[in-house]
């Protein structure tokens, strides 16, 4: 706690950021590359605002989401398992999966979700979905 209350203090909102040269804490601890599978998020995600539109339970679920797809954006995880790694309702799992459709962000068609490319800027919406 300590910690974060110096960071807020030495580190205002507003003031501008030194470069931060970027070194391994443990260098006897580099994270690889899998050998199965590769998954990632558009860095876009989060800094052009796609993010901060969605609830937490659609993020979540879009994070889920390209954790598990293919190198295609698909995946075919059954709901019930979503839920249970998730920790949310099936009303919940059906919510997230329609904010994600109405952002442009993923496809459904049972028992296929596909991950599409980000759009060119967030999609209108009247306001960000609180969880």
């Amino acid at each position: 706690m300590q910690l974060r209350q110096a960071s807020i203090l030495l580190f205002p909102r507003n003031a501008p950021m030194a470069r931060i040269e970027k070194r391994l804490l443990d260098p006897r601890r580099p994270r690889d590359l899998p050998r199965e599978g590769f998954s990632w998020i558009d860095r876009r995600f989060l800094r052009e605002g796609f993010a901060a539109r969605l609830s937490a339970p659609e993020l979540l679920m879009y994070w889920f989401l390209c954790s598990v797809a293919d190198a295609h954006g698909l995946s075919f995880y059954r709901h019930s398992r979503i839920t249970t790694l998730l920790k949310i309702s099936a009303s919940v799992l059906v919510r997230s999966r329609h904010g994600l459709i109405q952002e442009g962000l993923i496809l459904f068609e049972h028992p296929l979700y596909q991950l599409l490319p980000l759009p060119t800027r967030p999609l209108s919406r009247a306001s960000p979905r609180c969880s």
